[in-house]
């Protein structure tokens, strides 16, 4: 599609704009030097190109580090066989070892995957990328330190037992301002996965306002709640606020340790293979992850890890029950939770409001963390949870609420 002297390609719901006389030039190189036969080949292998680029940089691909993650023994193996590692760190809550690596400038993945699933097998070691993540929009702020937005408390019916309830949550997020008055008296253990020693806190401070914060006007959905919350955020000039699968999967180590029952993950990013394994390994110890589907929008690809079948995608609605209008869609949604102008604390001091299936899933991470008092085993609490909500979209379960609304 050809706009003002710019010609927009529109590739797998992403857009790339490039001038005109850019593309004129690449497609007169191409019929000058080929045949009319093939240029149709060759165009297509240009916007296999573009889209690929756009796949890159959409991912957030840390290129240069790769991980290795397996069990002890399978460590002893390969080292037998001349692969030796110089970082590794033990993951005892998972029962794994974790590998880094960084990668020489000739560095294939696939073929060093290859090699060493020819010395132990396929299925008992993960080789991936160091993958990059992020916490979705930014939260629509108004500048405005009074009450703005509605109260989490106004949007759902609570229990009246939950303000007294000693609940242990595992929150993986960034960092959390612990000296705002609305966590006085909370109890808040963090533990920092980056090395930053000033990282982000704007979106792990909502997180865990919306769960324990104690002000009448914003009061969290269990103030009494244990929270075990692990800072995963670093941020730089060039990548804005982002968590890498390391830090992720050490978060989720010291989370299994921690004796949490439910983890709420208000991240997206795209597939890995080391995530996908700790979070097998997460739910088969009993414990249960929810994640925010995504705020890509209707038509943007499944977001990870919320897509992974042990995780619980939660979607956002607004206060009359609607879909928000940027949330990911797809049958990977399992259920729909307040995320629309949610009110949170701002780290600093004050009250701000924000939109965002990150806010929705606090929501569901409360409510399971309930259920598992009472029934232990995550997919007996599961059909409680899905049987419960409200179907406010086609009958049954559906791409845009999952199983319905969120009820206590």
């Amino acid at each position: 599609m050809r706009l003002g002297g710019v010609v927009v390609f529109v590739l797998s719901g992403h857009c790339l704009s490039l001038s005109a006389q850019e593309v004129e030039d690449q497609v007169s190189e191409i019929v000058s030097e080929l045949t009319e036969e093939r240029i149709e080949q060759v165009m297509e292998d240009l916007l296999a190109d573009i889209e690929s680029r756009i796949s890159e940089d959409s991912l957030r691909i840390q290129t240069d580090h790769w991980l290795v993650m397996a069990e002890a023994d399978v460590f002893a193996e390969l080292e037998e066989e001349g692969y030796l590692f110089e970082t590794v760190s033990e993951l005892d809550g998972l029962g794994f070892l974790l590998a880094e690596v960084a990668a020489p400038a000739s560095f294939d993945l696939s073929a060093t995957r290859e090699g060493i699933y020819d010395v132990i097998g396929g299925k008992r070691a993960d080789i991936d990328l160091n993958h990059l993540y992020t916490a979705g929009v930014p939260n629509e702020i108004d500048g405005q330190s009074g009450l703005v937005g509605m109260a989490p408390r106004e949007l759902l019916s609570t229990p009246t037992d939950l303000s007294d309830l000693n609940l242990r949550i595992g929150i993986i997020d960034s960092s959390v301002d612990r000296t705002h008055s609305t966590f006085a008296g909370a109890s808040i253990t963090t533990k920092r996965f980056v090395e930053n020693n000033a990282p982000p806190n704007l979106h792990g401070t909502a997180i865990v306002s919306i769960i324990v914060g104690s002000d009448p006007m914003a009061l969290g959905l269990a103030p009494k709640a244990e929270i075990f919350a692990a800072e995963v955020f670093d941020e730089n000039e060039d990548q804005g606020e982002f968590a890498s699968t390391v830090s992720l999967i050490k978060a989720l180590n010291w989370l299994v340790t921690s004796g949490v029952s439910v983890i709420n993950i208000s991240l997206a990013g795209p597939p890995n293979r080391l995530l996908e394994t700790a979070l097998n390994r997460v739910r088969q110890k009993g414990i249960l992850a929810v994640a925010a589907a995504g705020n890509g929008g209707p038509m943007a690809q499944p977001m990870y890890p919320a897509a992974y079948p042990a995780v619980v995608a939660v979607t956002a609605t607004d206060d009359r029950g609607r879909a928000f209008r940027l949330a990911n869609r797809g049958e990977y949604v399992d259920i729909a939770a307040p995320g629309v102008n949610i009110r949170h604390a701002r780290a600093g001091g004050g009250f701000i409001a924000s939109s965002g299936t990150s806010y929705a899933v606090p929501f569901v991470t409360v409510a399971a963390a309930r259920l598992m008092q009472s029934t232990s085993e995550p997919t007996a609490m599961l059909d409680r949870l899905y049987t419960s909500a409200l179907d406010i979209g086609a009958p049954g379960r559906d791409q845009i609420y999952g199983y319905g609304q969120l009820r206590f």
